[in-house]
């Protein structure tokens, strides 16, 4: 019913320690569950006549890849890294993203600060998120854990924005899905809901607000548990019939934002922004930001990645920018953008 281990955190001095205003989620003003029990958002019958079959119901769409691959490299302007070594990126037609990339190494754990936004969702078969992402597996076939904010109206029915999880164990062909839209994720918190509503939200140069997220495997079990807000456990996915690579470790985690639409990469581009809308020069109070970002690796520790790079699928219409304010700080992750504008007609 709760993890079993505890995590440090390293480098405490390097926190960006300015006070965090937090979200708190919509149902809870109606009361909350009783001891021993968990919040399920019930599943409508118009909740299954929105999606396209009753089998992609709550599940993400497949990716559709191209085999032509592209690269990240890590660029000046970011922390120093003793690792530069380029890493293939598949293009994948049906979704953009704008993401922190760390890879290489056996991580067993991340987390971050999430600036929370309602951002413009255009059609009602699309989907934007701000989340956490760690993989492992071959690239054309690898297993994901996630968690995040979205604003999903096919799936919620709405453009509210929601706390979400997601899983996959083939790259989102045929297995996996949100919150608990089918088995997998077993929930053990009676505070939070996944799919659940969650404000306030951020305004544009006005008071931002944050939700904590991380997502840790517990070395006893395997079992990856998520924890929101003050390190909270919520629930894991059972690693003993869930996963296989991720059996061990993750070998991949990205931080930042997606659009799924069947309009990316191709003119009309879709009008859904990702993160607050703007582009990531905004910076705070203007762009989506993530902070306090961490990895844990087998030392059980809390730690900013040794090597990261910056990813943005279309720079033009969503951007990615690694910024450190001064010295003695982590660097803040901002990410975002309208989608269509002049640049990404």
């Amino acid at each position: 019913m709760k993890p079993s281990f505890d995590l440090k955190e390293e480098k405490l001095s390097l926190k960006n320690e300015s006070t965090k205003l937090t979200v708190f989620q919509t149902w809870q003003r109606s009361g909350s569950c009783p001891e021993g029990t968990v919040p399920i958002r019930r599943i409508r019958r118009e909740d299954l006549l929105r999606a396209k079959s009753v089998q992609q119901f709550g599940r993400k769409p497949p990716e559709v890849v191209l085999k032509s691959n592209t690269t990240i490299e890590h660029k000046d302007g970011q922390l120093p890294s003793i690792n530069t070594t380029a890493l293939a990126m598949p293009v994948i037609v049906n979704r953009s993203a704008a993401t922190l990339v760390t890879v290489g190494y056996n991580y067993i754990g991340a987390k971050a600060d999430i600036n929370v936004w309602t951002p413009n969702v255009e059609a009602q078969d699309e989907y934007t998120t701000a989340q956490i992402w760690l993989k492992a597996g071959p690239g054309d076939n690898f297993e994901s854990i996630e968690s995040g904010w979205i604003v999903n109206p096919q799936l919620y029915g709405d453009k509210r924005t929601r706390l979400f999880a997601h899983w996959t164990k083939d790259s989102y062909k045929t297995t996996g899905c949100f919150d608990m839209t089918c088995s997998g994720f077993v929930q053990t918190s009676s505070q939070y809901l996944l799919g659940g509503s969650i404000e306030p939200v951020s305004t544009e140069f006005g008071q931002q607000y944050y939700l904590t997220v991380g997502i840790y495997m517990d070395p006893n079990t395997a079992n990856w548990w998520l924890k929101i807000g003050k390190d909270i456990p919520v629930g894991y996915w059972p690693a003993s019939t869930l996963l296989f690579y991720l059996n061990h470790s993750s070998t991949l985690v990205e931080w930042g934002g997606q659009v799924y639409s069947s309009n990316v990469k191709k003119k009309p581009h879709t009008k859904t922004g990702m993160g607050s809308g703007q582009f990531a020069s905004g910076l705070r109070g203007n762009a989506c930001s993530m902070d306090n970002i961490a990895i844990v690796d087998f030392s059980m520790q809390l730690k900013y990645p040794q090597w990261v790079g910056t990813w943005a699928d279309e720079q033009y219409c969503y951007t990615a920018l690694n910024y450190q304010e001064g010295y003695g700080k982590l660097p803040i992750f901002y990410f975002g953008g309208p989608g269509q504008n002049y640049n990404c007609p």
